[in-house]
């Protein structure tokens, strides 16, 4: 899995850092039971300061993504509990469809758009 930070980006590099291994989780570059790179060896390799790295993994254990283990760091398991997931995925839809409302994007357009992207993550 290749990981591109945007240094010039608003969003935080800890964030485009979970954002793009759960990219990978969903179109399957990544799978339940691998490896993610320790946190030293990442943060050589995309250039950012370890503590990133690691906020990045404390965050996607707490989502249900990772599990961190002492011999193996940190290893996707992603999270089973749909109710849970389906709570959290109200939540954040909530707001992304009230910009949307405010733009005047209409319910057959996020429609077309929800399929669109699930039909990428099941292409593959």
């Amino acid at each position: 899995m290749i990981i591109e930070i945007d240094f010039n980006s608003d969003e935080a590099i800890y964030m485009q850092l979970r954002n793009q291994i759960i990219m990978g989780i969903a179109v399957a570059e990544i799978q339940e039971g691998d490896s993610l790179p320790s946190v030293r060896k990442l943060s050589e390799k995309i250039g950012v300061n370890m503590h990133t790295v690691n906020k990045a993994y404390s965050v996607l254990k707490q989502e249900g993504f990772i599990k961190l283990d002492r011999r193996k760091g940190a290893v996707i398991a992603v999270s089973t509990d749909k109710l849970e997931a389906l709570a959290d995925m109200k939540k954040q839809l909530r707001l992304i469809l009230a910009r949307g409302c405010c733009r005047n994007i209409t319910r057959n357009e996020v429609h077309e758009l929800v399929d669109e992207i699930f039909q990428e993550y099941q292409a593959e």
